[in-house]
Parts: C-alpha cells; structure tokens; sequence
C-alpha cells in the first residue's frame, strides 16, 4: 500500500511525525496528496509550498537582453558535472536559443537544441535532459533575473512601469530576491484559481471542526485563516523580506508614487529538481549484478 520511503517523503513535505505520517496514509491507502489534506485537517502540518522533493541535479540559469528575459532548467545526472565548464557553458547556450528565437514549447526547444545535447552528451559521458524554461518580454518596463546558489534557484519577474527609473530597477531587484526566498505562487489573491481556494477552506472548515468549533462561526473562522493562505502564498500580501513592516504592495506602491506607476506583471520561480526524484540505488542489488557478471 505505501512504503517507508513515502512515510520519509510525507515527513519531508509536512514535518509531521513518523507516527503521523504512517497513520495518514494508512488511512488514506497510500494517496500523498490525500495524506498531506488529512495531516492538515488534523491540524499536524501547514498548507506545503510549491516544492515537493528536490533530488535531480542541474542548474537553472537566466539572462536578460534589453527588455526580455529567459530562464531555462537543464537537468544532469551528478552535481559534479553540474559544476563543470561544458555542462554551463551548454545551459549558456540553451538559453541564449530562447531568447534569440520565438520557441512555443519545451518540446520544441528540445528538437532545436537535440544535436547540441546528444553532442554534449557524449562529450560530458551523462545523460543531459532540457527541463523548462520561460520566457518574458516587457513591452512598457523591465524584466529582472535572479540567480540563487549557483543555479539552484531561479527568479524571473516582469516589472511593468511608466519610467524605469533606479528606483524601479531596485524595486525589481528586490522583488527577485522576495520570490527567491519566500516563494509566492501567485502575484495576487485575483489570481488563486477559485478550486484551490475552495480546496483550501474545505481543510480549513474541516480544522475548525475537529477543534471543537461551533458551526456558526466556523465560516467567519476559515475566513480569517484564508488572510495567512494570502499572505503565504500570494507576493502581494507577503512581508517584504528587507522590511517586514511592510507588505511587498505597499513597497510597490511607495515606488509607484515616485517612479510615476509601477507593477508586478509576472513572474516565474524555477528551484532545480522541483518534483523531480533521484533515482535511488540498490547497492546490494548492484553488487549482486557485478558478481553474476
């Protein structure tokens, strides 16, 4: 039904007890995602971020030309060649493709860079694989990049404004850090899809009920929680990591006084590996092999 390695990766994705995570899904046959809502409505874990298991290697890498864009993930099999000389200066030019052509999909990046990757491929000795990449083009303002240890996290954001003044550019910058360490999914509460804040309040209802709440306030309760989802979840609502005093809209909106209109367009977070899992060696198993052979 599960394994102990699904007990470790609910652990992973909850920080709830071993106890707990065993008991979660044993109760729900082994479904993850049913496991992480039954933990919560136990009130045991928190809503998780965005990221599940981090266990591919690779890098992410970005660069910006004029006002556009491109951040590309290219995943590997060691670290160590994540870290070598042609395994980046390939991602270099996997990213330099993007942005000098309109590429509409991965799938299409891929059959476009495909000599290039089975060259370097033979040349590295490890399978190369393009993962994802995204692309931004600023028509009134600027895109930023932000590159975080080494190519283990990426940020692109597009900053729409009438001027793109120092100010601005700081504010860009800034924001690009903010998206880097407190990992937003949404740039606004407008933009949650209504299913996954209904889904949210459902845990939410179900919470308050196993504390013992009564019914008629148990609405105006998910509702007053909802506000930490927000702030969670949504870059608006955020506490600006420089100035927690401050939400990131009302940095926004002291640079838009002066810089004559300013917003968050878009943006994308790419963390390498994200959902992605290493795949796991069976030493005994590879022994056993050698000695047959």
């Amino acid at each position: 039904m599960f394994t102990g390695s699904d007990v470790v990766a609910l652990r992973q994705k909850t920080g709830a007890g071993i106890l707990d995570c065993k008991k979660a899904l044993t109760e729900t046959n082994g479904d993850m995602d049913k496991a992480v809502d039954y933990l919560r409505e136990k009130g045991i874990a928190t809503a998780a971020k965005k990221a599940s298991r981090i266990a591919a290697e690779g890098i992410v890498a970005a660069k910006i030309a004029g006002n556009t864009g491109a951040m590309v993930e290219v995943n590997c099999e060691t670290d160590f060649v994540a870290k070598g000389e042609q395994y980046i200066d390939f991602v270099n030019g996997v990213v330099d493709y993007v942005l000098a052509h309109d590429v509409k999909n991965v799938e299409e990046l891929i059959a476009a860079k495909n000599d290039d990757t089975v060259a370097a491929t033979a040349k590295i000795g490890e399978k190369i694989a393009i993962r994802r990449f995204e692309k931004f083009t600023a028509e009134k303002g600027m895109v930023e990049s932000y590159i975080h240890m080494g190519g283990k996290v990426g940020v692109l954001v597009e900053i729409e404004a009438e001027n793109v003044t120092d100010e601005v550019k700081t504010f860009a910058h800034d924001v690009a850090l903010q998206i880097a360490a407190a990992k937003p999914l949404y740039v606004d509460k407008d933009e949650v899809p209504a299913d996954v804040l209904e889904h949210e309040k459902e845990i939410l209802r179900v919470q308050a009920k196993n504390e013992g709440k009564p019914e008629k306030i148990i609405e105006r309760m998910v509702e007053g929680r909802i506000v930490k989802y927000y702030e969670d979840f949504c870059l608006m609502n955020q506490k600006f990591v420089k100035d927690p005093e401050k939400t990131i809209a009302q940095v926004e909106k002291e640079v838009s006084a002066k810089a004559g209109g300013v917003s968050v367009k878009r943006f994308a977070r790419f963390e390498m590996g994200e959902g992605l899992e290493k795949k796991a060696n069976d030493f005994a198993a590879e022994v056993e092999a050698q000695m047959k052979k």
